[in-house]
């Protein structure tokens, strides 16, 4: 049988680096994405990634076992999180009015930047995640992690108000506020959320590329797996707003960050 985290915790504790690195293998996905979601630009989320398992792993010993391992592993990154200061989303960010205008502006019925159809559907998937991570920057931090932990990492208010570290009375408002405003928007803007709305993907490309938010020979988002696009329309059960979030597959931490980790803690 397998050792729990918790036991990983004890024997890394007591000098075992092998127990380490297995829960530094196992944590390292949850709190990269969490990072990305929060950030948008991947190359933030590896330098906030990196900081964060080297903060995780060396204060291991102050974990008292009063909860799970892995909400006060959220609970780390979090707090990290809504202390970053990220240049590049803060650039990004702006009031919804604003973002309403970025989608009502630049949409075309050709694609001018390429005809390869493999491309194209690379391209089209990259103004998907973009646009739609890109909408949560609207959202204040603490506002914007609430969604994240409740939408689209499934946490309820108990053990998102735990990770938080707020009462579950106050993540619910939190949460309520916030699912207003991104359900609002998505269903008076987005295509995908509702097809009376003229915004489609394809549409945006060109206007993306112009405006230097897609750099398509630089894809933040499309090479994961398969386009989240094509499963939207499967989450039937789903509210389309939460759908499009849902859909968007787990990314793997950069191989990059797990080594400069493992030469910083000597684990190699």
């Amino acid at each position: 049988m397998k050792d729990t985290l918790e036991i990983l915790v004890k024997k890394a504790n007591s000098g075992d680096r092998k127990a380490l690195e297995s829960i530094l293998l196992h944590i390292k996905d949850y709190v990269y994405n969490l990072s990305l979601k929060m950030l948008l630009y991947p190359v933030d989320a590896e330098d906030a990634t990196q900081e964060i398992l080297i903060k995780i792993i060396t204060h291991l010993s102050t974990f008292n076992h009063k909860s799970k391992l892995m909400t006060w592993v959220y609970r780390v990154t979090t707090n990290y999180l809504l202390t970053y200061k990220s240049k590049k989303n803060k650039e990004f960010a702006m009031p919804f009015d604003d973002y309403a205008n970025l989608i009502d502006t630049g949409h075309s019925d050709t694609i001018r930047y390429s005809t390869n159809e493999g491309e194209i559907s690379l391209l089209e998937e990259e103004v998907k995640v973009s646009c739609t991570q890109g909408l949560l920057l609207c959202l204040n931090s603490v506002d914007r992690m609430v969604y994240i932990l409740s939408e689209i990492l499934e946490f309820n208010s108990v053990e998102g108000s735990e990770i938080m570290q707020i009462t579950a009375v106050n993540f619910r408002k939190k949460l309520s506020r916030s699912r207003t405003k991104i359900r609002n928007f998505l269903t008076n803007k987005c295509g995908l959320a509702n097809p009376k709305n003229p915004c489609r993907c394809n549409k945006k490309v060109d206007f993306l590329i112009d405006q230097r938010i897609v750099n398509p020979k630089d894809l933040r988002f499309a090479g994961f797996s398969q386009r989240s696009i094509d499963l939207v329309g499967k989450l039937g059960e789903l509210e389309k707003s939460i759908a499009i979030y849902r859909s968007v597959p787990k990314a793997e931490t950069p191989m990059t960050v797990l080594n400069n980790i493992k030469q910083a803690l000597a684990l190699d």
